[in-house]
Formats: C-alpha cells, structure tokens, sequence
C-alpha cells in the first residue's frame, strides 16, 4: 500500500512533510490489527506491569528486528521460506489459542512464568506480522529514510495502541477472539502469498480493501460486548432461579411446618 502511495503523491506536488504526515496516519491506522494481537499475547503474564515492561522490551526487539528486515529486504524477498515460517508461527499461535481448555468460559493463548519468555514472541510476532511490507522496503529502496521513519512512527503508534488494548481486553468479551482471529488472518495471507509464489498457476489475489474490511468487521464484533453486561445477565438469569427455590422452601414450610416445642419439653 505504501508503495502505491508513494508513486502517486509526487504527481500532485506534495510536499515530503506532508507525505511523512500521511504515512504516520497510516501507521497508527495499520497497526491496530499488530496491537490487538501483541495485546492479547501478553495476557499470558498475570501481573500488569509484568505486561506493561513486556510490551516495552519486546517493542525495543521488534524495532531492531524491523530495521534487519528492512535493510535485508532484497535478500529475504528470495526465500519464500521465510514468509512460510511467518505464517506457521501465527497459524500456530491462533491454533494454540482456539484449542487450549477453556478457563472461566474463555480460551487463553500461551502462558508466560517469566518476562524474558513473552519478550522473545512479542518481537517474532510483530516481525511476522512485518513480513508482508517487505516488498514496499524494496520499492523505496532509494528512499530508505522514509521506511526506517515509518518503521520508528509504526513502532511508537504500535506501543501506544498496544496499552489501550491491554484495557479494553478487561471491559470487552469478544476482543481476545478478535485478536486472534486476526492472527490467523494475517496468516492465511502470508500462507496464500507462499502460495502464489511456490505452487499456483493462478495466483490467488487478496484485494487490500477486503483485508481491511474483515479486520474492521472483528474489531466492530470485539467491542459489541461488554464484561459487565454479560456479568448483569448472568445475575438477571439466576434471579428466576433464586425466587424459585425460595417459592419452594415456603412450600415446603407450608406442607411440613415444625413441630412446636410445648413448654414441658423445655
């Protein structure tokens, strides 16, 4: 996308400010799919500011393992591997999510005892994820400022949405299954673009519009619910059952009263 951007805007004399300006838009605007995922990944440690030092550390190996990539674009372009890899990885980390036991009516993804072991998967995430603007650091391969200040804007947009998601994650039911399912998502993408480059005659075309359009879908089914209105129906259920078995015990009463103690019993 960024590619396309760049070949368009010089015809209408833009400015590079205003370019650097549009790029930080976009930015922060693609890397709500990123955050939401990276969000959802450090759930695995029980201790929030474990989660919060884990999103700082790991932001600091994600920003370095996006300036490799960046600066070896043109090799890695030429192994198809290396996207199989990335796809594998987020397939694995949605599977692992979807199919784990259920604790308290919910999945969880994997569980961290320390923060250097979400570090590590935090920056292989956003590098997965990474993976699929490879070809953009080619096309501006002599503008490679601009990649590296969109890659700093992605690394501080993705950081400062990553903290609003750790919270929204406690106040809406669904967000956790939207994250992940947008990990998986990412991943069918990178697995058809293997695809195309390895095994299909007919290369399997995902239009960018309608990648964008299924993420924005989860993200609108993530926020439809809130924790505390599925805590109020539950309360609003047990209600009837409450009155019922207390309707009953009346009944009981009713039929069986106690026995009275006469005074000589005393």
């Amino acid at each position: 996308m960024l590619e396309r951007l760049t070949e368009f805007l010089p015809q209408l004399g833009v400015h590079t400010f205003f370019l650097v300006v549009i790029l930080a838009g976009l930015e922060a605007v693609l890397s709500a799919d990123n955050a939401i995922a990276l969000a959802a990944l450090v759930q695995g440690l029980e201790d929030e500011k474990l989660q919060r030092n884990a999103l700082n550390l790991g932001m600091v190996a994600a920003f370095g393992m996006r300036m490799l990539l960046i600066f070896t674009a043109t090799w890695v372009i030429q192994y198809w591997q290396f996207e199989l890899l990335g796809a594998a990885y987020l397939l694995w980390l949605a599977a692992q999510y979807f199919f784990s036991e259920e604790e308290e009516g919910h999945h969880h993804g994997p569980r961290f005892s320390t923060l250097w072991q979400a570090i590590p998967l935090i920056a292989v995430t956003d590098l997965a994820f990474s993976l699929d603007s490879v070809t953009t650091a080619i096309a501006l391969a002599d503008k490679r400022w601009l990649v590296i200040t969109g890659g700093v804007i992605g690394i501080i947009a993705l950081r400062a949405l990553a903290e609003l998601f750790i919270r929204w994650l406690k106040e809406f039911v669904h967000l956790q299954d939207a994250g992940y399912l947008t990990v998986a998502l990412v991943g069918l993408k990178l697995l058809i673009k293997v695809g195309n480059d390895t095994l299909f005659s007919n290369p399997v075309i995902v239009p960018e519009w309608l990648m964008i359009s299924v993420i924005a879908c989860l993200f609108l089914w993530g926020f439809s619910k809130r924790v505390n209105e599925d805590t109020e129906q539950h309360e609003a259920d047990l209600e009837p059952r409450n009155g019922e078995v207390q309707a009953s015990e009346a009944n009981e009463l009713e039929l069986n009263p106690p026995l009275a103690r006469s005074s000589k019993d005393i």
